[in-house]
């Protein structure tokens, strides 16, 4: 008998991504970097970079438990180093999108909320998941770190079957997530020429 399929309960957690979101605009509209040059432009780079890195891992990620989630526990792939790889590469992409700002404290306060949110969220999903699959997930959980990833338990597959429909949302979720960094240089544009005002300079 198959385990009783319950979707988890997301709503709450968009929502509060969308409110961080919004929070890290206004901040970042209002607020200025205090690097200049070589530094500014390599903060901005490398978050760039980041950022096309979480991407991809995302897609990597759903391509495994796209056509699965809540229906069996995913054990190959990325999920063999690490129960929540699409929290973990959405997290370097939140890190991402804060150093493209330019602003360390931007990037520090963004990752820590995200993470905050995102372990909350992770280990509510665990509890679900206890429930649904019982044991086979409680096997599968004391071998496979919970966040940071063990790539020496790495197991791929020689055939992988996956979701259109979750990689496409998940493309177009990245697609959202590059879109932020011309966002980001229109914002320092219109900082830099006087059109919005700086209240407050930060590191």
């Amino acid at each position: 008998m198959q385990p009783k399929i319950r979707p988890f309960k997301q709503k709450k957690r968009i929502a509060y991504l969308w409110l961080l979101a919004a929070v890290f605009l206004v901040a970042a509209t209002v607020t200025e970097p205090v690097w200049r040059g070589g530094v500014h432009g390599a903060l901005e780079v490398t978050g760039l970079m980041l950022v096309f890195f979480a991407i991809l891992g995302r897609l990597w990620s759903i391509l495994y438990i796209g056509a699965f989630k809540n229906r069996a526990v995913v054990d190959i792939g990325p999920y063999s180093m690490t129960r929540n790889p699409l929290y973990l590469f959405s997290l370097l992409a939140i890190c991402g999108v804060g150093l493209m700002s330019g602003s360390l404290v931007l990037t520090l306060a963004m990752t820590t909320a995200f993470y905050i949110v995102m372990r909350y969220a992770a280990g509510r999903e665990a509890a679900d998941l206890k429930r649904m699959f019982g044991p086979a997930y409680d096997e599968y959980a004391a071998r496979t770190p919970f966040f940071l990833p063990n790539p020496f338990l790495y197991r791929g597959a020689a055939k992988v079957s996956f979701s259109q429909r979750a990689l496409a949302k998940t493309f177009r979720d990245g697609l959202f997530l590059l879109a932020l960094f011309p966002i980001l240089e229109v914002l320092e544009y219109l900082r830099a020429n006087g059109y919005v005002p700086t209240m407050l300079r930060i590191f």
